[in-house]
């Protein structure tokens, strides 16, 4: 009943006309807000999942690190039963170590990352490579895959460059003096090609063959820095990671790609939620709006209350029927917001309406990508802040002693 109250105030012609035009501002405050409120989000998603598909391009699904120090001992035995688990698709021994590249009088600090034969088809770094092929080279002739902001950095093309690059590594020593002779290794690498990911990938990473950064280092047999795991499923990660914890027991780590990129993700959430509040204030300047409309309603059906009153209607009805009347701004403000900016989350995907500028981007338009949480998440803000916006002029209205005249 109180709806139907409502609705009729709402179409019903208003002796000051001022009340009709604040009532439609109010509206279209809330649809510019939700708009802007679901775009935004949809915007922030498109991103966030452009940014996880980069990061997933080079860290694996899983992956067992030393809980202390730099290496982990990993044995054949170990493997097999890694191979044994079911949903494990492959995984890759990895060896890492920061090191000095020369080129020179051209230099850069890197993490050399030596790899094994199934890295390229455990992580993107292949499918990512600009210039060049994707050669490791062999321990006797090693090749060094560099990231686009290193491969700059030496001043080189990297699958054309005709001059041998000087590497240094600290190997493993037994003593905390260093011995420049024999605690660092000076060998010659050909660079082989060059790859644009990410740029924290790009200016830090450069990839080699396992035995020749095991030599290098002067690791054993069954040293290593890493195991990278890629799964069938990457959503069973977290069924997978307690039946790799037992194998590898409490020296190891076993970590999921969220738990290798913590801080990235813990950012980009807080961003969301931080966007999140700074768009709603958007509604709350819609709801002074809203509540300027529906003061000057109950001024003008204070007769209307009158009547009511005298036909046994409590302050409880009155108060629903001016609450009913600003959800109903709110809801015809949030389904016209999110049904334009669906309609321009559509176009964005299929026709780029709105570019990127700037060229140094890996796409050229912005990327969205609408959640229906959003789309909730939205709605109830809308009506959680139109209630509360609704709430104290529908109080005042429940409140006032009104009297019919008879003269």
């Amino acid at each position: 009943m109180n709806f139907l109250f409502a609705w009729r105030y709402f179409k019903a012609k208003k002796s000051t006309n001022a009340i009709n035009v604040i009532a439609w501002i109010s509206i279209l405050a809330i649809v510019i807000g939700t708009a802007a409120l679901i775009l935004v989000l949809s915007v922030f998603n498109g991103f966030e999942d452009l940014v996880k598909s980069l990061y997933s391009s080079f860290y694996t699904d899983l992956k067992v690190l030393p809980a202390s120090g730099k290496n982990i001992t990993v044995t054949q035995e170990q493997l097999q039963q890694l191979r044994g688990i079911k949903g494990v698709k492959n995984f890759s021994l990895v060896v890492e170590e920061k090191a000095l590249v020369q080129n020179g009088d051209n230099q850069s600090v890197i993490q050399l990352k030596g790899v094994d034969d199934n890295y390229r088809y455990v992580t993107g770094v292949a499918d990512h490579i600009v210039r060049g092929e994707y050669d490791l080279g062999t321990e006797s002739e090693p090749k060094l895959i560099l990231g686009g902001g290193i491969e700059g950095a030496l001043g080189i093309q990297a699958d054309r460059n005709i001059f041998i690059l000087k590497i240094y590594l600290p190997r493993k020593s037994n003593t905390e003096q260093i011995d420049p002779l024999n605690d660092i290794s000076n060998d010659s690498i050909r660079s082989a090609s060059a790859f644009l990911i990410q740029q924290d990938f790009d200016n830090k990473y450069g990839i080699t063959n396992l035995a020749f950064a095991k030599r290098a280092l002067r690791l054993g047999a069954d040293e290593y820095s890493g195991v990278e795991i890629t799964l069938n499923d990457p959503a069973s990660a977290e069924l997978i990671q307690p039946q790799v914890q037992k194998i590898f027991a409490s020296g190891y780590l076993v970590q999921t790609r969220y738990q290798q990129n913590q801080g990235l993700y813990s950012v980009m959430n807080m961003e969301r939620w931080i966007i999140y509040g700074v768009l709603s204030l958007i509604m709350v300047v819609a709801a002074f709006n809203m509540v300027g409309a529906l003061t000057m309603l109950v001024l003008e059906k204070q007769k209307d209350i009158g009547v009511l009153q005298a036909l046994g209607a409590n302050r409880s009805f009155i108060q629903r029927i001016f609450m009913s009347e600003g959800l109903l701004l709110a809801l015809m403000g949030t389904i016209t917001g999110m049904l334009l900016a669906y309609i321009i989350i559509i176009l964005q995907i299929n026709y780029h309406l709105i570019p990127l500028k700037g060229g140094s981007f890996l796409i050229n338009y912005f990327p969205v990508k609408p959640r229906f949480a959003d789309f909730l998440l939205v709605s109830g803000t809308v009506f959680l802040i139109a209630m509360l916006a609704s709430w104290f002029p529908s109080r005042k209205a429940a409140g006032q002693e009104f009297s019919l005249r008879t003269d």
